[in-house]
């Protein structure tokens, strides 16, 4: 080669091939380079060293009230989601609110209140929408606690009442899919907003 541009198509091979690309980068040393540049900020990341590792399945207290909950951790969902019953919207002083039970560990029914932040459009796994109910609720993972927008539905016939989205997680929690159960919600009770 004499440093002329090379064609989309010889790019191409040369990724595969590991021939000489353009003025002797390799597609070896491209990858070298990507893992050092990686490696390097990674190490000195501030956001790295903020997020904490937790299996896919974790315990988490949700509320004041201190509910227990298994949740499945799931990166594939943006938002997250409760197992609710007895689901009821109502309006008290002009503005909306929800009332509606969840189970603890011991199958207990335990009642709450939120605001009605909004109702949301879900798309289904059929391709159908369903509309549901949204809240702010304050969510502990071991020591980490957000206040997150949960959508109250019957999660009954599934294996777990607390899906936990990517949205709740990011910039704070990074799942090992090999681990579960890996902490216990750690939070003050009384800092967990209502």
């Amino acid at each position: 080669m004499t440093g002329l541009p090379i064609s989309e198509r010889e790019a191409y091979q040369g990724m595969y091939t590991g021939l000489t690309m353009c003025r002797g980068v390799t597609r070896h040393g491209l990858f070298f380079q990507f893992v050092a540049a990686a490696l390097f900020l990674a190490s000195g990341s501030a956001w790295s060293q903020e997020k904490q590792v937790f299996g896919y399945l974790e315990k988490v207290m949700v509320s004041k009230a201190g509910v227990i909950l298994e949740a499945k951790l799931d990166t594939g969902a943006d938002t997250s989601s409760l197992h609710a019953e007895n689901i009821k919207r109502f309006r008290r002083a002009g503005e909306r609110f929800v009332r509606f039970q969840v189970r603890d560990e011991e199958g207990e029914l335990i009642t709450l209140e939120r605001h009605l932040a909004r109702i949301a459009r879900i798309r289904r796994h059929d391709g159908d929408y369903q509309r549901r109910p949204v809240v702010e609720m304050s969510v502990c993972i071991g020591a980490v606690k957000r206040r997150v927008e949960i959508n109250l539905i019957d999660r009954s016939g599934l294996d777990f009442p607390f899906l936990l989205g990517r949205s709740a997680m990011e910039g704070a929690v990074v799942i090992d899919p090999e681990r579960t159960f890996t902490a216990e919600p750690s939070c003050e009770q009384k800092g967990m907003d209502e």
